[in-house]
């Protein structure tokens, strides 16, 4: 079974970037698909992103189309999520997701 690592989370102004790394343990990472979703306080899961295997297929939520970008680098079993243009709204747990398996998250705080 995969094991996911989240980092890069953190305090941002709004209109700022982060980037967060999801960090894959397990040998089958180049061959699923992968997600972000979130948790912003109060309320409930929220799907962000996907990508597929090769990288060469991505959706976004509409929440975050156009200031977030989601990339993968199969050979150091990698997950990203470039998010720029921050906003209080985009405050939440972060976690990566792969077959199910969720990693411990990484908070994003978007606040003046």
């Amino acid at each position: 079974e995969v094991q996911l690592v989240e980092s890069g989370g953190g305090l941002v102004q709004p209109g700022g970037s982060l980037r967060l790394s999801c960090a894959a343990f397990g040998s089958t990472f180049s061959y699923d698909a992968m997600s972000w979703v979130r948790q912003a306080p109060g309320k409930g899961l929220e799907w962000v992103s996907d990508i597929n295997s090769g990288g060469g297929r991505t959706s976004y939520a509409d929440s975050v189309k156009g200031r977030f970008t989601i990339s993968r680098d199969n050979r150091k079993n990698t997950l990203y999520l470039q998010m720029n243009s921050l906003q209080p709204e985009d405050t939440a747990v972060y976690w990566c997701v792969a077959n199910g398996v969720r990693g411990q998250g990484t908070q994003v705080t978007v606040s003046s």
